[in-house]
């Protein structure tokens, strides 16, 4: 618990924003798409393809907090694949070389 706290802690001094949530909360496709930074209509879009498991509340899409967190971290484990991929690139053809002439 202290270590979570420690964590959050240091995410708050950065200035970015620490959500604590329970597991098997059900959120609103608003909440989760802040969550995750995104449109609510992208957001519901995902849910629409099966990219995100949702359950319908009514005529409500609802969105397990854990399934959030799940597609979040996969999504960020991609987009720094991605990424280190294209700094590879850039190092393989001296893009980091500034001033020499090629």
């Amino acid at each position: 618990m202290a270590e979570i706290m420690y964590q959050a802690a240091e995410l708050l001094a950065e200035g970015r924003s620490v959500t604590v949530l329970p597991d098997e909360e059900m959120l609103s496709t608003q909440v989760a798409a802040d969550i995750l930074n995104v449109s609510r209509q992208y957001l519901v879009r995902l849910v629409d393809t099966g990219e995100l498991p949702a359950e319908m509340v009514g005529s409500h899409r609802r969105v397990r907090a854990t399934d959030v967190a799940a597609f979040k971290a996969a999504r960020d484990a991609k987009r720094t694949l991605a990424l280190d991929r294209l700094t590879s690139l850039s190092e393989d053809a001296d893009g980091y070389e500034l001033g020499k002439p090629r």
